[in-house]
């Protein structure tokens, strides 16, 4: 499979779980009058086309289930033989006989009886096989799969052709992406109409492959229909402040930088440097006295601030329009009494970030919900921060990420982002914004130090603590690609490529040239 460098999507990528999937399903067909039969055939093509266009020889296997989902695996491989391909049906649950999917094309056809062994030209295709089409479970399939659907997925796993799921990997929940069993290691999953949220988040992420959403004729989907949606190359585009052609330092943004006790200049400096490429017109940055010659020298454009002058502070701050507080500034008494000056200069919006979520959250007299009431709020936790703002095991938050992060965000009255992969932003009555270019090679100390100083730069320009906090996502996840480092990347280098990250326009790339293509994202790194 292509691995390209940008993700693709042709604008706004809404994101469904199976159950706000089939309840649109539903009102499509029921209330609109959408044919069912003809998004079936829509999908099915879609997916032939996929296939044909990203292994365009050799012969085709389709492991067929008994719902939908294998309907759609149905269509697809009628098509792919009338185009002229070697195809080949093991059916793994009762359908229809004579199959009107078929449209009396006679395509050969085993049917897995659930024994040890199907007939030998059934699994043994498999070996063969330039592709195995996935279609043994679908959007609706909860828990561990039935012993036979499990002994067909197991033989998919060890197939040496390309694995093409159809929605999302059979055995992979299709809201959670949590797997009670085994379930398919695609190298492709082909969405229909939107991708579902199961291949966003936890196992299913890993397990979908190369995701590729398709446009099957669906009507529009109205905004907030779904409980998410996708951070995309053209979202962002369209979201950017965008400076007049005529205007000052003073009018684009002034953002005050809350960072490093004694010795954690470094954390400063790289929430500063990150706020300057963000666009931010004026940048201070206060930090501890001891750290001034550091921070004058790595970030001369910044002013310093002496952040034990506990007054000067309060006054920098009153006249910001936006404070990113919290790198390394410390949870000793020093760290309370430089984050209280903050909080009492006034109503500036915040973000908030590492030991500032430390104080907030483990007995301050401050607590996040008080200040989030006073001005608008965004907070940036890592799943350790999150268990003890949430108040979950990580066990829990792990299984259940975004439904935690919404919960969060509506018990604080403000927008949470919960790094890690896939990092979700959640604000109070809004969808859940999915970042769809994060990798783990962000993985690094100092690379959220960097996410403050961006988020804090957009919040002073003007954005939303939700925009602001997804946007500034986006742009550090595609700098990292530009700097091209892989594990090797450290937070300087995103820093160096932010300014062309956010720059940025237009729908992404992908070598799919095909026009029912909405959406194409490499797999999980």
């Amino acid at each position: 499979m292509i691995v390209r460098v940008r993700p693709f999507a042709r604008g706004s990528v809404p994101v469904a779980t199976g159950e706000e999937s089939a309840a649109f399903d539903r009102h499509a067909v029921t209330g609109l009058g959408v044919s069912e039969p003809a998004l079936m055939e829509s999908a099915g093509r879609a997916a032939a086309e996929v296939v044909q266009r990203l292994v365009p020889r050799g012969d085709v296997l389709g492991v067929v289930g008994g719902g939908n989902n294998g309907g759609d695996a149905l269509v697809a491989l009628r098509t792919l033989a009338v185009w002229g391909r070697s195809v080949r049906v093991l059916l793994v649950a009762e359908r229809p006989e004579p199959e009107p999917l078929l449209h009396g094309w006679p395509l050969p056809t085993v049917h897995d009886d659930g024994g040890e062994r199907a007939d030998a030209n059934g699994w043994d295709a498999l070996a063969g096989a330039a592709v195995v089409l996935d279609g043994i479970l679908g959007t609706g399939a909860r828990g561990a799969p039935r012993p036979r659907q499990a002994r067909a997925i197991a033989a998919v796993n060890v197939a040496s052709g390309a694995v093409v799921a159809l929605d999302v990997p059979s055995g992979v929940d299709a809201e959670t992406g949590v797997t009670e069993g085994v379930a398919v290691r695609a190298d492709v999953t082909v969405a229909f109409g939107w991708p579902k949220l199961g291949t966003l988040l936890g196992e299913g992420r890993v397990l979908r492959g190369r995701l590729v959403a398709v446009e099957i004729g669906f009507p529009p989907v109205p905004e907030g229909r779904f409980g998410a949606a996708l951070i995309t190359p053209a979202w962002a585009a369209a979201t950017r402040p965008r400076r007049d052609p005529e205007t000052h330092k003073y009018r684009v943004g002034t953002v005050l930088v809350v960072a490093g006790r004694p010795g954690m200049a470094g954390a400063a400096v790289l929430a500063a440097r990150a706020a300057l490429r963000a666009g931010a017109g004026l940048v201070h940055v206060a930090s501890a006295p001891e750290n001034r010659v550091v921070l004058q020298s790595a970030a001369p454009e910044a002013i310093f601030v002496d952040a034990s002058d506990a007054e000067a502070l309060a006054a920098r701050a009153a006249d910001a329009d936006a404070i990113a507080v919290g790198p390394g500034i410390g949870t000793d008494t020093q760290g309370e009494g430089v984050l209280a000056a903050v909080l009492d200069a006034g109503d500036t919006p915040l973000v908030l970030d590492a030991d500032a979520l430390t104080l907030l959250g483990s007995g301050h007299p401050r607590r996040l919900a008080e200040v989030a009431r006073t001005r608008p709020c965004l907070v940036t936790p890592h799943a350790g921060e999150m268990t003890r703002i949430a108040r979950f095991g990580s066990e829990e938050l792990r299984a259940r990420r975004l439904e935690i992060t919404r919960a969060t965000a509506a018990e604080l009255g403000c927008t949470v982002i919960l790094k890690g992969l896939p990092s979700l932003v959640a604000a109070p009555d809004a969808p859940v914004l999915i970042d769809s270019v994060g990798t783990s090679d962000l993985a690094t100390g100092g690379m959220g130090d960097v996410l403050t100083g961006i988020a804090g730069a957009l919040l002073s320009r003007g954005l939303t603590p939700r925009l602001a906090g997804a946007l500034a996502l986006h742009g550090s996840g595609r700098a990292a690609v530009r700097a091209g480092k892989g594990e090797g990347i450290l937070p300087v280098d995103v820093v160096s490529h932010l300014r062309d990250a956010l720059a940025e326009s237009g729908p992404g790339e992908s070598d799919l040239d095909l026009p029912c293509v909405l959406l194409d994202l490499d797999p999980a790194r």
